[in-house]
Parts: structure tokens; sequence; C-alpha cells
């Protein structure tokens, strides 16, 4: 696999995961793919992220050097999760050639791979023989494939996210994940553009709650303010604050799935934050319960004293619809 030709992924690192109830080695890799076949969502920028190439060939061998890299730079053996992003959707044949999702999958043969990807791409005839590769028998689900659906409400999705596509999108390709041998991760954005605090807690409950038994992951990803973005703009005129860390320990306390949050940015003006006094053993505290699933951590949390709750209690119950946030 190893060749003289490589090239460093967008991004790679080693981090630990929750699986199963318990704690794994996970490898995540973002490949500098052809680029996200939509590119409309208001938060995004990875969509800049992308190789302009001539060819599929040329294509192919960009992403196949990335591998390379990957494969001479980690010891494949001491991670039994793969996490896989793209600019996009890793299942895109345009955006990645169907030939580098049978290199993956040779690979990565017999780890637990996660690879994220837009719903029209996830289809029976894509996923059975990518699962039927990376299958050796070690795992009873090889395959999850990870849909950024951010919330169950199309009605939010489609004017403060621009994801387009439906609901129903979604559920039809978790039933051919599911029918491919495949399970699901959720991904669900916190407090997309504008929606109140209360607003967003009251749609990120009504998603949980719509995806018990549908999915076998949950990620909850709180919203951070992204360069270049839609939602750089309206945050740069203070219409818009990412969401409270108060409102997040909340939420996974009641939650009635299991899931999972790195609030990433988190403490910082960009990322979902506090007053900045209380942020930083809070955020440690969600990492820390997104790897052991403690409730009582969470609780814990919740009952910290901070004089910045008292504000977070206030903006629930005083911020209005559609209009600047209270706060900053």
């Amino acid at each position: 696999m190893i060749s003289d030709n490589q090239k460093k992924p967008i991004a790679c690192w080693r981090g630990k995961e929750r699986y199963n109830g318990r704690t794994v080695e996970c490898l995540t890799i973002i490949f500098e793919s052809g680029g996200c076949s939509w590119a409309r969502c208001r938060m995004c920028s990875y969509r800049f992220e992308k190789y302009t190439a001539r060819s599929c060939e040329e294509l192919l061998e960009h992403l196949h050097a990335q591998l390379c890299w990957v494969s001479s730079q980690f010891s494949l053996d001491e991670f039994p999760m793969i996490k896989i992003f793209t600019s996009g959707s890793f299942f895109d044949p345009e955006e990645v050639p169907p030939a580098f999702l049978t290199l993956v999958a040779q690979v990565f043969r017999g780890k637990i791979v996660i690879a994220e990807s837009r719903p029209e791409y996830i289809t029976r005839e894509t996923i059975e023989p990518f699962v039927a590769e990376l299958d050796d028998g070690t795992h009873p689900t090889p395959l999850y494939c990870a849909i950024g659906l951010e919330t169950t409400n199309d009605s939010i999705r489609e004017k403060c996210i621009n994801k387009g596509f439906s609901y129903a999108d979604f559920t039809t390709a978790a039933a051919n994940a599911h029918a491919a041998g495949a399970g699901v991760k959720a991904y669900l954005l916190f407090k997309p553009l504008f929606l109140t605090e209360a607003e967003a807690m009251a749609d990120m409950r009504s998603s949980l709650a719509g995806l018990a038994g549908q999915v076998e992951m949950v990620s909850m990803n709180p919203c951070t303010v992204q360069k270049r973005t839609e939602l750089e703009m309206y945050w740069k005129q203070g219409a818009y604050r990412p969401p409270y860390l108060w409102s997040i320990l909340s939420l996974l306390k009641g939650s009635p799935v299991e899931v999972t949050c790195d609030p990433l940015g988190g403490g910082q003006k960009r990322g979902p934050h506090n007053c900045g006094t209380c942020d930083y053993e809070i955020v440690r505290g969600i990492r820390d319960y997104s790897l052991t699933g403690d409730r009582d951590l969470i609780g814990a949390l919740l009952e910290t004293e901070c004089a910045c709750k008292g504000e977070w209690e206030y903006v629930l119950s005083r911020e209005q619809p559609y209009c600047m946030p209270l706060t900053r």
C-alpha cells in the first residue's frame, strides 16, 4: 500500500470514541476530495476544501496518495475504528471515484468504518460491495453511514440550514444502509441560524426523540461560526450567538437516546460558550461524558455555580424569535 507518491490529507489524527459501551482507539481522516456537490449550507466552510482535478484518474491518484500517507504515518493495527470525512460525501462517485472506495475497504478491512455522506448517495448498489470488501467477520456491523441530518424538522433544515434534502430522504437512505448491512449515524446541529436559544433547544429535543430506534449512533454538534460562511456574516453583525454550554448540558442530561457531543471551539467566541469563567471545566466534562456516557457527570456540571447561569435562564425566557440575540 505504501507508495513514494504520498500526500497528507486535509487532517488526520488519533483519538478515542465510545462504541457499544466501551472506549476504543479511533483514527479520523479528512480526505481532500473533488468537493461537495451541494456546497450551499449556511454554516459550512468545508466546501472550500476541494481538489480540482482534470480527470477522474487524476482525482483517484490524488486520493490514493493521501491513503498511502495515512498508511505510512500510522500503525493501523492500533485502531479498531476509522472515521472518514471529505468536504462533502464519501459515497458521491463524482467527488470520490468508486475505485477509491475499493482501496479504502481493502486497507481498512476488519475495522469499524464510519463514513459521512449525503443521503442521495447511500444506495444499496454503492454500500453493499463496500461492506462486502470491508467485512472480515470481526464486527457485526463493519460500516456506519454517517448523515448530517441536522434536524428532523424539514422547515428548519430548509430555512435555517439550506441542506437540500428532506427527512424522507434521510429515512430512505437509512433503510438502504440497513438493507446493505450497514448501520447509520445521524449528526444533529444544535442552534442553526435564525433560531433563539429556546427554539433551538426545543428542536434538538424533538429531533433526539424522533431518532430513537431509527439509528445506531447520534452525535449532537453545537454550531460553531466558520469563516467565509453566511452564518459568519450574521454573527459579525451581532445577529447570531453560538449556543450556551448550559443548553448543551441540559440536552445531554434529558436525551432519550445515547448521544455523543464534541463542542468544537468550546469556550471560544466563535464556538459554544458561556461567560469564559466556567467554560473550560464544562467543555472538558462534556468531552469526558462522550467517552463514558456518565449522566451523573452531566448532572453535576449542571449544578455548577456561576453568575452566567442566570443570564442563560433569562435568555431562554425572554429572547424573541427572529430578532437580535440578547447576548454575544
